[in-house]
């Protein structure tokens, strides 16, 4: 059984980024730089590499950045044409391919994940979609996370959902699946629990933000009641879908970086300017002097 690509995907990114303000007071989470890009549009990229050609931004009525970030820029290209800065001017011009469209829904109350990709429905309809969470940073040499979750979506005819392997006493931050054995990348999944505690966690294969999902979604959270933290959890309804339909778990290839902490944000600037060809060389000397003033030996 196979399944139609991918072609639209979600990003819900109408959260306040309380942990970081004071800088989320004015500036989205989302639009956090990594290098000189925002956080969403690495996320971005990845869906656009997957072959989606229409991307929903669930936002709030307060954040207008992100729509701003993704509108054209006419002043700012007009002075940069004049100026000659051509390659300013088409990093301006290309945060979005001319194929692709950006479609903004606003979420008119914090109601959670499920409700979040609830209000995506309208523009989705009845076809299989991909939902990304921006904090959540996937860096890969290869195909991106979402490609990989796309081709075993399609070849398989499930829904697929990106998982890792989590430390037990951290399970009570995530969703938690339990599966059937492994076949290469892919489990097929049995249960699936909301943030459980370290004593009654069903494993420790824990969700992160990639999903690749049934448009049955849809109906099932509009029925699903709130559950952890008074939300509409995204979790439960996929419970309720793999009661009726094949749901994998997806060990990507790939390192995910948890850039709704600070430490992660971090990391992610880190790894990525240790990659960066223009950057590494420079960044790897700073970051080795600073452990030299730190007395720290050697940077490995």
């Amino acid at each position: 059984m196979t399944s139609p690509r991918i072609r639209k995907a979600v990003f819900p990114v109408a959260g306040l980024g309380t942990r970081f303000l004071p800088a989320t007071k004015t500036v989205p989470k989302e639009m956090l730089p990594i290098i000189d890009r925002p956080l969403i549009q690495y996320a971005v990229d990845e869906a656009v590499e997957a072959g989606c050609d229409t991307l929903i931004f669930v936002t709030n009525r307060y954040k207008h950045a992100v729509a701003d970030y993704f509108d054209k820029a006419y002043e700012l290209e007009q002075k940069l044409e004049r100026s000659g800065k051509v390659e300013q001017l088409e990093l301006v011009r290309n945060v979005l391919p001319p194929h692709v469209r950006a479609v903004f829904v606003t979420q008119a109350e914090a109601l959670g994940l499920g409700h979040a990709v609830l209000c995506a429905k309208p523009i989705v309809g009845d076809e299989p979609f991909a939902v990304l969470l921006p904090d959540d940073l996937i860096w890969n040499r290869g195909p991106g996370a979402l490609t990989q979750m796309a081709d075993a979506a399609e070849s398989s005819g499930a829904s697929v959902i990106a998982v890792q392997d989590v430390p037990r006493e951290q399970t009570g931050s995530y969703g938690i699946v339990a599966t059937d054995a492994f076949s290469g990348r892919e489990g097929r999944i049995g249960a699936i629990v909301e943030k459980p505690k370290p004593e009654v966690a069903p494993s420790t294969l824990a969700v992160v933000g990639r999903y690749v999902l049934d448009a049955r979604i849809f109906a099932l959270l509009e029925s699903t009641a709130p559950g952890a933290g008074g939300e509409i959890q995204l979790t439960d309804a996929i419970a309720a879908l793999l009661r009726e339909k094949p749901v994998h778990a997806y060990r990507f290839q790939g390192t995910r970086f948890d850039c709704g902490t600070h430490i992660g944000l971090i990391e992610a600037t880190i790894r990525y300017a240790l990659d960066h060809e223009a950057l590494s060389d420079a960044a790897r000397g700073m970051m080795q002097s600073a452990l030299n003033e730190l007395g720290v030996r050697e940077l490995g």
